[in-house]
């Protein structure tokens, strides 16, 4: 898959279509591949990190940078794997995922009250303290049975999100 949209064949397209479980269709696979072209300034075929902070919607969001750890070098399929999580119609289960690699910042597998309040510091910025960021999360962890000792692994995600109505879905520009 080179840098110009006529270089992605229909073989690509179908083959990146079953890469993310046909979350996209075939005219918005072609949009976000002139978007990744776009991205891919050296034409490479592999976006860095840096590149994805030009996207505006991307550099303003409060978790661009573990957004950014996720998507350094990714190639097109990759990319398209990314963005799919946002999509309207993926699977809560792949939601669920996208969202526990977000809060599992060391790529352990597990999720500490640390990494929790890491996010909704990320999240919250100057506008909540410290300390009630510590009594609402403690306080969520002890709802859904859990305490501030816990270490959650995805399926206490799933087990948490899953019972909720988690709706996750975000525009992604293409042009």
């Amino acid at each position: 898959m080179g840098n110009t949209s006529s270089m992605l064949t229909q073989y690509d397209i179908e083959e990146v279509q079953q890469h993310c479980n046909h979350t996209f269709s075939q005219q918005e696979i072609v949009s976000l591949y002139q978007r990744f072209c776009q991205l891919d300034r050296n034409g490479c075929g592999f976006v860095p990190a840096d590149e994805f902070l030009s996207v505006p919607e991307f550099a303003v969001n409060p978790l661009s940078q573990r957004l950014l750890r996720m998507v350094d070098g990714l190639n097109f399929k990759e990319f398209v794997a990314f963005l799919s999580a946002f999509s309207p119609r993926a699977p809560l289960q792949h939601k669920i995922e996208f969202i526990f690699k977000v809060y599992d910042s060391d790529g352990n597998g597990k999720v500490t009250f640390s990494d929790m309040l890491d996010v909704l510091h990320d999240l919250t910025g100057q506008f909540v303290s410290e300390q009630q960021r510590k009594q609402v999360l403690t306080r969520v962890l002890e709802e859904a049975g859990y305490s501030k000792d816990s270490f959650l692994v995805l399926s206490d995600f799933v087990k948490i999100l899953g019972n909720s109505d988690l709706k996750m879905e975000v525009e992604v520009p293409v042009d």
